[in-house]
């Protein structure tokens, strides 16, 4: 438990330094350390809303949230990621698309995080059709699995140069944010066994303080650029670990 609320904390600091959660790192963290398997989603829901919480705030306290490019999204995603979560899959499903998950975001990540540092760049308008279909898959992956998406929506709208890269990050603290809220209620309607869930508080502890850390981080001294491939380096090796895990 000691080790695990360590990656936990380490986790919580690189991935709140950019903006994200961390909820898929975590929950391949808890599937390495054999946590009950039916407690994986809510954990690491609520390590997500903990972590980008602090995230939001401080967007909110600097003007950088641009509503009209988020709505879209969130409307595709809340509905989707309440379902999703209300769905209970088998462990084995679960760790493929984990797998999956952790490596195509880790791919993702590390493509675009050149874009984190580009703000020059020529915006182009995505129709609303578009960014609420976008918003439902993402939405139903996230509730599926456990995690709150904004992952998968950063280099969705860097690729699509949606908005500005502030714009974009703040988008997505938020998306996470308001998934993983949607995502918690929908685990709820399954049978969850709250007093071994409890047993885990430490985690959430943990990932506040390392939420702290990595907003000071990212606002005092390393670049979005250098975070963003430190951040995706970590999920592909996760992803990779997890690979040799179904392997064997």
């Amino acid at each position: 438990m000691i080790i695990l609320t360590i990656f936990f904390f380490v986790t919580a600091i690189l991935y709140s330094s950019i903006g994200f959660g961390g909820g898929s790192t975590y929950l391949a963290l808890m599937l390495i350390w054999d946590v009950p398997f039916y407690i994986f989603p809510i954990v690491a829901l609520i390590c997500n809303i903990i972590v980008v919480t602090g995230n939001s705030i401080n967007f909110f306290r600097t003007k950088n949230i641009n509503l009209n490019l988020l709505t879209p999204y969130l409307i595709g995603s809340v509905p989707f990621a309440f379902f999703g979560a209300s769905i209970s899959i088998d462990k084995n499903l679960f760790e493929i698309l984990l797998f999956f998950i952790l490596l195509t975001a880790g791919i993702f990540l590390l493509l675009n995080s050149k874009s984190f540092n580009k703000d020059q760049i020529k915006i182009r308008k995505v129709s609303k059709v578009i960014s609420i279909l976008i918003g439902s898959i993402i939405g139903f992956i996230s509730g599926l699995v456990g995690i709150g998406g904004g992952i998968f929506l950063s280099p969705i709208l860097f690729l699509l140069k949606a908005g500005y890269p502030k714009h974009i990050t703040s988008t997505a603290s938020l998306f996470i944010l308001i998934n993983s809220m949607f995502g918690v209620a929908g685990q709820l309607t399954k049978d969850i066994v709250l007093n071994e869930f409890l047993n885990y508080w430490p985690l959430f502890v943990v990932v506040l303080v390392g939420g702290q850390i990595g907003n000071f981080l990212n606002i005092k001294f390393l670049s979005n650029k250098l975070l963003a491939l430190i951040t995706s380096f970590l999920v592909i090796f996760v992803a990779i670990r997890m690979g040799f895990r179904l392997m064997g």
